[in-house]
């Protein structure tokens, strides 16, 4: 198995299979665009287990994903896709760089979700773009785009409803797809509480990554309770 890409928080590597990936999820951890970097003993473990146990929730949902099988504690075996580079955010409620664009207070209830696209550039901080950026840029086609905002609706009622049912309220939430051998557009990468806010439905306790932004300590705890009560909620 030859490593072929090294993101942030995961690796790929080949497998005797060429449309089969083995992704790795590493214990790094970063916010700020890379500006801050810390690692966290079982992060990678923990991100790995809460995405395969979304994937197969949304599999059985009827979302298709690039999940393929479970292999050990911090790899999954993945489809080949072409990454789009186009990110996807979903918000329901205003959290995040959201507050500093518009000056709501942090957690006003949007009557209907927002959804953003984001340019998937490290070096250029991941800005937002539109419709009219994505087909110019020739990163994504008018219609694409239509399918990738469509599916994410479709990925936040589904995701919504789920953690809700865990004491947990979905704040926003950051996807990317990609297209498979076949020209399907897949959800790819994966769903954490590094790719969502979640606060405690009833204390609004922040349970995901804003806990390393925003200094607030018990990282790692708040991630295990976000697995804790989705694998109590699947039984």
């Amino acid at each position: 198995m030859e490593p072929i890409y090294e993101g942030k928080a995961k690796k790929l590597f080949t497998t005797d299979d060429p449309e089969v990936l083995r992704m790795e999820y590493k214990d790094d951890a970063t916010a700020f665009n890379a500006q801050k970097k810390a690692q966290f003993e079982n992060k990678g473990k923990l991100n790995k287990a809460i995405t395969l146990l979304m994937y197969q929730m949304m599999e059985e949902k009827g979302v298709p994903t690039h999940l393929v099988s479970d292999v050990d504690e911090v790899n999954l075996m993945v489809k080949r896709v072409d990454i789009l580079m186009v990110e996807v955010i979903v918000r329901n409620l205003a959290a995040g760089s959201f507050l500093k664009r518009t000056g709501m207070a942090e957690g006003t209830e949007f009557k209907i979700p927002i959804v953003e696209f984001s340019y998937k550039s490290d070096e250029l901080g991941d800005p937002l773009i539109n419709v009219d950026y994505a087909r110019e840029m020739e990163i994504a086609t008018p219609e694409d785009c239509a399918f990738l905002k469509k599916q994410a609706l479709v990925i936040n009622d589904v995701m919504t409803e789920f953690f809700l049912e865990c004491g947990m309220k979905l704040v926003d939430f950051k996807i990317e797809f990609g297209k498979d051998s076949s020209g399907q557009i897949v959800l790819a990468d994966e769903v954490s509480p590094d790719t969502c806010r979640l606060w405690d439905a009833t204390t609004g306790k922040k349970m995901d990554k804003d806990r390393f932004r925003e200094d607030l300590g018990g990282v790692m705890e708040g991630y295990e309770e976000v697995l804790a009560r989705l694998e109590k909620a699947r039984g």
